[in-house]
């Protein structure tokens, strides 16, 4: 990644996006290291963590990440998810989407970034990347295609300035500097698949 020790940084993270992303690569991601990087690289203005949470489970297992990062340095945005029944199943599924905060939010702080880093590779956000370039934004998307298929579109790591593949950050943000077997804390089991160009990486889980 290159920065200017100038740049006006904001990073957003898409937590269900991330966590699909680092299960799928066995990366341990330690949130303390990833926050320093950003750090370092120039003024970090805003570090924020979107996820979905089931508010009605007894037991909610991102609970203790999300109670984490809140008093570590980053800004965390949820909302409920929503359970629905499926119309061909019959089977009761639950979603949680936060595409539309991260965009609205980005759009929103353009105007006092420079330099916006993106960890998600949902195709969704291409239009995104595009308007926030012409406002005078540079992008960074992180996300994989080490995965078959990849994690991230294709047209978003096309329309980024730059895209930057996070196993070349293992060494940076994993645990002990390594990706161990064990991950910090588990996400909502929201059943997150790789996802091809049309994938909106809409969380569900089948109950």
């Amino acid at each position: 990644m290159h920065f200017y020790p100038s740049d006006r940084i904001g990073l957003f993270i898409d937590g269900a996006n991330l966590y699909a992303t680092a299960r799928s690569l066995n990366l341990d991601i330690d949130y303390r290291r990833l926050l320093t990087i950003f750090r370092d690289s120039g003024h970090l203005l805003k570090a924020n963590y979107y996820t979905a949470i089931m508010e009605d489970a007894e037991y909610s297992p991102i609970r203790p990440l999300v109670d984490w990062l809140d008093y570590n340095g980053y800004s965390v945005i949820t909302k409920p998810t929503k359970e629905f029944t499926d119309a061909v199943t019959g089977r009761r599924k639950i979603k949680g989407n936060m595409d539309i905060e991260i965009a609205v939010d980005i759009m929103d702080m353009s105007s006092t970034l420079d330099h916006i880093v993106l960890f998600s590779g949902d195709g969704d956000f291409r239009s995104l990347v595009e308007a926030v370039q012409r406002k005078g934004c540079r992008v960074t998307v992180v996300s994989t295609m080490a995965t078959k298929p990849p994690m991230v579109a294709d047209d978003l790591r096309r329309q980024a300035d730059m895209f930057v593949e996070i196993l070349d950050l293992r060494e940076k943000i994993g645990r002990g500097g390594q990706a161990p077997a064990r991950r910090q804390e588990p996400e909502e089991n929201f059943n997150v698949e790789p996802a091809n160009e049309t994938d909106d990486f809409d969380e569900f889980a089948e109950i």
